[in-house]
């Protein structure tokens, strides 16, 4: 059988925060770039399955999306295992049904594009005769750190640890002891040694896909490129590809589920002025102390911002949330200080568990947002252009925080990594951000980006060349498979 087009077969791992952008990517190369697209979702819980996110994709003609049954791995768990380790040990049950699935299809995909978490399906890739390539759905200098960690030697790993010196990779700023990856802390662990294994796996793709683009970080892109720099240590090119975010969707119906429906929000957003309403969320996963949660609460009240605040139970894990995908809630919270809501009642919005947050940055009231710094969440805020207060919770959240606020200069700090943010200091960075001359001067950067990041994605655009050249790579590939033969389109 003749194949006229790449097939690409996406496979996301567990999270919101892995599944949105492989979504994003799959309809972007389906409705851009002339693929057929098959969608494979590993599941930890039946939530997913009726998720806004696999809803959304419903509307868009031939994108196929494959629900692998969930695996249960409870059983196969250390004591106190690690977000990573929880993962990596899910995704490496269901490569037998991934397997099958995409053997069940009528033809064997092209390609197949797994995010970090997927490197177990690299190996049934080659065996299958397709071509791997990695997704990072996170940024330049992330994916950088990531395939030059194999490279760095102990004296470095040592001096970077011990000694607390900047970890230095060529071409790119130098990593912070501060800021480092958790893994980098815990050498001879099993999170680091997992760590160093992705990074090898990663440049034995036949290429990598990382969720930026060229002019949000010119200088750690092009040194992934050029040879004497990181270029020489992946197999295959690496291509700058996002934003790849969430599009807002029209205001229309209901939201099943959810107490305060999305026309809720929003329509308490039209009663609000321009860019005058701070947007608080830490992501799909992430936590707070109750003590924690109290004085944002009362840094909130006292700041008399309005404000839409995404509230979860409080958990001492700052991933607590992690493995489910909330759909709302119609409790009241009787986590916060006592009689909260009704005091604040005309200023803010308090939203249990979820929240439309893409709608919610893309609305002109909205003219900051509180956010954890996941890699999705600061791709919306800069393609909205709001300015952000960093608050990383987990993960390589402390490096993008760094990036936006030390290089790009489109967040203030929150500095939460020695216990309880006081609610003095949060009053404060809330003023800076929403009312001082640095939340203006910010607020043109972010708006800078916002038009680099449509520039991107346009025809004229790096990004949409970049996927451009994936496809020229691929469509090689065909040719070479089918003995030469002239590929149609």
């Amino acid at each position: 059988m003749l194949i006229t087009k790449p097939h690409a077969a996406l496979l996301a791992s567990p999270g919101m925060g892995h599944l949105i952008p492989i979504v994003e990517l799959g309809k972007r190369l389906l409705t851009h770039h002339g693929f057929d697209v098959t969608i494979f979702v590993v599941t930890t819980d039946s939530f997913t399955t009726r998720s806004q996110i696999l809803q959304q994709t419903s509307n868009v003609s031939s994108l196929n999306v494959v629900i692998l049954p969930p695996v249960d791995v409870s059983g196969k768990l250390g004591p106190n295992p690690t977000l990573d380790v929880r993962i990596l040990l899910t995704m490496a049950e269901s490569l037998p049904l991934l397997r099958s699935a995409i053997l069940s299809l009528k033809v064997v995909p092209t390609v197949l594009i797994i995010d970090l978490f997927g490197i177990f399906a690299l190996h049934m890739a080659r065996d299958l005769g397709m071509l791997s390539y990695v997704f990072i759905t996170s940024n330049a200098w992330f994916t950088a750190t990531t395939i030059y960690a194999p490279v760095i030697d102990k004296e470095m790993e040592d001096r970077h640890v011990n000694d607390h010196e900047p970890l230095f990779i060529p071409g790119c700023k130098p990593v912070q002891y501060e800021d480092t990856l958790e893994p980098f802390v815990l050498r001879g662990q099993p999170m680091y040694e997992g760590f160093i294994s992705a990074g090898k796996d990663i440049i034995s793709a036949d290429g990598i896909l990382m969720n930026t683009w060229h002019d949000l970080e010119p200088t750690t892109t092009k040194a992934l490129r050029d040879t004497e720099l990181l270029g020489w240590i992946s197999k295959g090119p690496v291509y700058a590809v996002g934003p790849l975010v969430r599009t807002v969707t029209p205001r229309s119906g209901t939201e099943h589920g959810h107490r305060l429906k999305v026309e809720d929000v929003l329509r308490w957003l039209d009663e609000q002025p321009t860019e005058s309403v701070i947007y608080v969320s830490f992501g799909s996963g992430g936590t707070l102390s109750a003590e924690q949660m109290t004085e944002l609460a009362w840094a909130l009240e006292l700041s008399q911002q309005r404000f839409i605040w995404v509230v979860r139970p409080p958990n001492e894990g700052a991933e607590g949330t992690f493995f489910e995908v909330a759909n709302g809630g119609d409790e009241t919270p009787d986590y916060l200080p006592e009689e909260f809501l009704t005091r604040t009642h005309e200023v803010g919005l308090v939203v249990p568990m979820w929240a439309p947050q893409a709608e919610i940055l893309a609305h002109p009231s909205t003219g900051g947002f509180i956010t954890h710094c996941g890699w999705n969440s600061t791709l919306e805020s800069i393609s909205n252009g709001v300015p952000m207060i960093a608050w990383p919770l987990y993960a390589e959240q402390n490096m993008n925080a760094a990036l936006l606020a030390e290089e790009l200069g489109v967040a203030v700090r929150a500095n939460g990594r020695e216990g309880v943010m006081g609610r003095e200091q949060i009053l404060k960075l809330v003023r800076r951000i929403m009312g001082e001359k640095d939340g203006k001067a910010m607020r043109e950067k972010v708006k800078e980006l916002k038009r680099s990041a449509v520039k991107a994605l346009s025809k004229v655009g790096s990004s949409y060349n970049s996927l451009c050249q994936v496809t020229k790579d691929l469509e090689i590939h065909l040719q070479e498979k089918s003995g030469g033969a002239t590929l149609a389109g």
